[in-house]
């Protein structure tokens, strides 16, 4: 078994390939593209091989739906439902938060369904990016495409996983401990904390290395599972609302916060329960039909999710205090303490079945991002390489994992969220500065989708609110780590991506350890 680089205008493409049928060696064949020139390969590769190079169109609409709901409804309802009310202030305000979120959400994604269509190719922002400015000046233009992949590669996708794992953690581990009545102190549960969120990351990079039909099929089922446990949690909580327990309600907005950086801050936890809503746009490439599933499955998931967080919201205020709600780590493990009595249990269970498939969505979409990067000639050659009967972005995949439970080490939740929220805004803002430069450099080019041009105005504008307010109402360290960060980028863009040098070697060290070593310890992959 070998693996592939699929090959793309404009990269440089290292190709493997076996015909098992005649149980011939295989041979790797090097191909190079001179940056206009079609691929020359050192060994002629026919359409059907080429075909089969590529990654495979096997989600459909319903995977779609799941795939956006599933990322969406993780542990952000969880985690960040008392950080965003004690920034809010106010049970009125927070509802309005989330309500809002949502309503940025919609209009991002609709924005991003145009650029979508537009560019149907998998990677996201990256290649957005990489098609908008790109071909405007030889060094500037590729900039922001790298600097959005180093971003996102290194930092977003893993403290994303950081974050989810160690939610999984919390709530699987949480109803056992008071179950058999032990309290472990800080150290060891500490520990215990981020061994399990390791065997997490484990298990899901497994899944989603091993077969693109077996990760969606999780999505699916795990998606089913955790809206179950939102209904329960709505039900539960319209039941109590009908008997009238409005107290805590009818605060309204009594305390709001006032200040831009507060709320901005707020938004930020807004902002992390609803992020996958652009996941689709990653694996376009792999997605049935795009013209029609992209802007169906947004407009079907962006408003379920929305009314689920409002609703979930509701409930909690029906049964706890707003004091409650802010002091507590596992919110909804509370609230089932409080109304279910015995079956309470099932809270937990629906939380570490709803982070889960959110885990799984966001290292399927992850892998795919570092994937194009790859294919661009942007990162070392290897993360550009798929598995040639499973399909899978196997490097990338392992990438965002190994990082993600470096992450987990010293992870707090709270830093984490702050950082991705404020990471994530600054692209959400680029990219419909994009959307907007497409619209003259682009013009004449066929548009499935055409959003009015006030609706990614409106995104940007707020995405650029959410970047500067709360470092000039409320500036903190972490925001300036961001930013640092962002900026050593350069360091590694000037060498290895304008100057196109290499790291001598790199590429054949991987090729012997996939080809041989991980062969024999990982055969269950499909290395064979």
């Amino acid at each position: 078994m070998t693996l592939n680089r699929v090959p793309e205008n404009d990269s440089i493409a290292r190709q493997r390939s076996s015909h098992d049928d005649t149980n011939k060696t295989s041979q790797l064949a090097l191909a190079q593209h001179d940056g206009n020139s079609s691929t020359k390969s050192v060994n002629s590769l026919g359409d059907s091989d080429n075909d089969d190079m590529r990654l495979k169109r096997q989600v459909g609409l319903f995977s779609g739906v799941t795939l956006i709901v599933g990322t969406m409804i993780g542990s952000g309802i969880f985690v960040s439902a008392g950080s965003l009310l004690a920034n809010a202030g106010s049970p009125g305000l927070c509802l309005v938060l989330w309500a809002a979120c949502g309503l940025y959400s919609l209009l991002g994604a609709l924005s991003y369904c145009e650029i979508g269509t537009l560019i149907p190719k998998s990677g996201g922002e990256y290649i957005y990016f990489l098609e908008a400015f790109g071909k405007m000046h030889k060094f500037f233009g590729p900039i922001l495409a790298f600097i959005f992949a180093w971003v996102t590669v290194f930092l977003i996708n893993p403290s994303s996983v950081a974050i989810l794992s160690l939610s999984f953690a919390k709530y699987f581990i949480s109803p056992i401990l008071t179950a058999i009545h032990f309290c472990p102190d800080v150290y060891l549960s500490y520990v215990i904390d981020r061994l399990l969120a390791t065997i997490c990351i484990g298990l899901i990079t497994f899944v989603n290395c091993y077969s693109v039909s077996a990760a969606t099929r999780v999505q699916n089922i795990f998606t089913v599972g955790k809206l179950t446990a939102i209904a329960i949690i709505i039900g539960g909580g319209l039941y109590y609302l009908g008997l009238g327990y409005t107290e805590n309600l009818e605060i309204g907005f009594e305390g709001s916060a006032s200040s831009f950086g507060q709320i901005a801050t707020a938004f930020y936890g807004g902002l992390w329960a609803y992020s996958g809503w652009n996941n689709l746009n990653f694996i376009t490439e792999e997605l049935k039909d795009p013209y029609r599933n992209l802007p169906l499955a947004i407009i079907i998931a962006i408003p379920l999710t929305t009314i689920c967080y409002v609703l979930i919201n509701v409930s909690y205020l029906t049964v706890l205090t707003p004091e409650q709600i802010i002091s507590s780590d596992v919110v909804a493990v509370d609230w089932g303490n409080a109304v279910l009595g015995s079956a309470s249990f099932l809270i937990p269970l629906g939380v570490v079945v709803s982070v889960i498939g959110t885990t799984n969505g966001t290292l399927f979409a992850a892998g795919r991002v570092s994937h194009v990067v790859g294919r661009e000639g942007q990162s070392p050659d290897f993360l550009s390489y798929i598995h040639i009967e499973k399909k899978t972005p196997v490097a990338p995949t392992l990438l965002t994992s190994l990082l993600g439970m470096l992450m987990i080490i010293p992870g707090d939740i709270g830093t984490l969220i702050d950082f991705f929220g404020f990471a994530i805004s600054i692209f959400y803002c680029a990219a419909m500065v994009a959307l907007v430069v497409m619209r003259f450099t682009k013009k004449d080019e066929h548009r499935p989708i055409k959003v009015p041009i006030i609706i990614p105005i409106i995104v940007m504008v707020v995405s650029a609110i959410l970047v500067v307010a709360p470092i000039v109402a409320a500036p903190q360290v972490q925001y300036f780590y961001v930013l640092l960060f962002i900026l050593a980028g350069l360091i590694f863009y000037v060498p290895f991506v304008y100057y196109k040098k290499r790291v001598p070697g790199m590429g054949e060290i991987y090729l012997v350890i996939m080809t041989h070593r991980w062969l024999q310890h990982f055969p269950a992959l499909g290395f064979e």
